[in-house]
């Protein structure tokens, strides 16, 4: 549990209450007290409570406050306020602090960042607040970034820090502890070091417990790796984050088109992109968008209207099979009851057969090799399910109408959609994601509408001919 320091001023108390609480929430008390150093406009007691605290509290405190307190907190705190902390904090909110903050103030602070995450608040700002805030910056430091953003938005060039140790192959060991003692300008945190040519075309990489454990003189190509992972900054970063993972990747080198090395990506950077790319997966799922809880109303309406009424369209395409129905319904108001039994089971059953794809194909654990063996699963899960389900169902409905017919047709009907749910739950990721539809956004609309309209229709049709009612 993160705890702030204890701070002897006039002006809060000596003993300060701990940051989060017992659920790792921000706590009401010390909360209370931020609120009110902000109101007093008391900077002094601010830096003692948030000073120092780490970026990943402080994003959390600030998403706790009021937003009329927030841009006045980081005021407040002046210097002693981290800008990584912005890289913390929702989009949303983080976009309202930063349209408050003038350009030569946060030029100061995002100065003073790495690379990446630099960037990573950079690129959320139009052209020309980001253009007022590089033009203040060192030239080096502005030519970094500006190659950064020039990258695709989805890229690895994004993602990586440009701050980077490489050396010539031929130094040793020594030469390059020496180096990395004397030098002022290394980055934060590294776990290897580059060897390069004289065209700046990596030739290897070395851990640095292997450099640790070397003797002084032995040649950096005597223990370098020659052919460590590499990624062109030009890579798509949910690739690089899948090869992070499946590799166990802690760092590695980015490089440009003719191979020369431009960046160093790190797995605090990967476990973010890992962290988002499960995020939206799970709200496409749900035909939400890119929606933070911190969005504005109009905000969040206008993002969750379009497939609403996507959907508005699919339920009335059930409504129209249903219609079909009509004097079957009237004649056996039964089936009106126990309809949507039918229909929810379906649904439920293709979210999740669907979910399970979804997940696969991103992960690219689903592919034409075993896509039949999956399909046969699907099948052979739905059946089983079906079976038993439509038994409980049937003995249910069978003893409530006192109809041993009524609980064999939703029975039949039950096992007829499940398979279909089953079968759609999985084949409609598969087709959406070869005609490059986001399978995660679009799956659930198309597999609803498949388990309502087959649902529907197969409980009435089957129930029409049953009990010889009219259609």
């Amino acid at each position: 549990m993160a705890e702030a320091e204890n701070v002897d001023t006039a002006d809060i108390p000596v003993e300060i209450p701990t940051v989060r609480d017992e659920d790792g929430r921000v706590s009401e008390d010390f909360l209370a007290l931020v609120e009110a150093g902000v109101e007093a406009e008391n900077a002094p007691a601010l830096i003692g409570l948030v000073g120092d605290l780490h970026e990943a509290d402080v994003a959390d405190l600030i998403e706790s406050l009021p937003e009329a307190s927030r841009v006045p907190l980081v005021r407040l705190l002046g210097d002693e306020f981290d800008y990584a902390t912005l890289t913390e904090l929702d989009e949303a909110v983080r976009l309202r602090i930063l349209e408050e903050l003038p350009s030569d103030t946060l030029a100061e602070g995002i100065g003073e960042l790495d690379s990446d995450d630099a960037v990573y608040i950079l690129e959320d700002l139009d052209a020309e607040d980001q253009a007022a805030i590089l033009d203040q910056l060192p030239y080096s430091d502005r030519i970094q970034l500006q190659r950064s953003l020039d990258y695709p938005e989805e890229s690895a060039g994004r993602l990586m820090q440009t701050d980077f140790i490489a050396v010539p192959p031929f130094w040793s060991v020594g030469q390059t502890i020496d180096y990395m003692r004397e030098s002022k300008d290394l980055p934060d945190t590294f776990h290897e070091i580059f060897a390069v040519d004289p065209g700046f075309r990596l030739t290897g990489s070395v851990p640095l417990d292997k450099i640790l454990r070397t003797k002084r003189a032995t040649k950096i190509s005597a223990i370098m790796t020659e052919d460590p992972p590499t990624f062109k900054a030009t890579d798509d970063r949910e690739e690089v984050a899948r090869s992070f993972e499946r590799y166990n990747l802690v760092s590695a080198p980015a490089v440009d088109d003719a191979g020369r090395l431009v960046g160093m990506l790190m797995i605090d950077d990967i476990v973010d992109v890992i962290q988002e790319e499960a995020e939206e997966d799970l709200r496409g799922l749900a035909g939400l968008g890119d929606e933070e809880i911190s969005d504005a109303v109009l905000v969040t309406a206008r993002s969750r209207f379009n497939w609403l009424f996507v959907n508005l369209g699919t339920a009335i395409l059930a409504s129209v099979v249903i219609s079909l129905f009509e004097g079957t319904i009237e004649a056996m108001v039964a089936l009106a009851v126990l309809m949507p039994i039918v229909a929810s089971m379906g649904g439920n059953a293709g979210t999740q057969t669907m979910t399970v794809a979804v997940r696969a194909l991103a992960t690219q654990e689903l592919d034409g090799r075993n896509m039949w063996r999956v399909l046969r699963r699907e099948v052979l899960v739905s059946l089983l399910n079906g079976v038993a389900l439509a038994t409980i169902i049937g003995v249910a409905a069978a003893l409530w109408f006192a109809s041993t017919g009524l609980g064999v047709v939703i029975g039949v009907a039950i096992v007829i959609n499940l398979l279909f749910a089953g079968l759609s739950g999985l084949l409609i990721p598969v087709v959406l994601e070869k005609i490059n539809v986001d399978p995660a956004i679009a799956s659930s609309v198309f597999v609803t509408t498949v388990t309502d309209v087959v649902g529907f229709f197969a409980f009435l049709w089957i129930a029409a001919l049953w009990f010889g009612l009219p259609l």
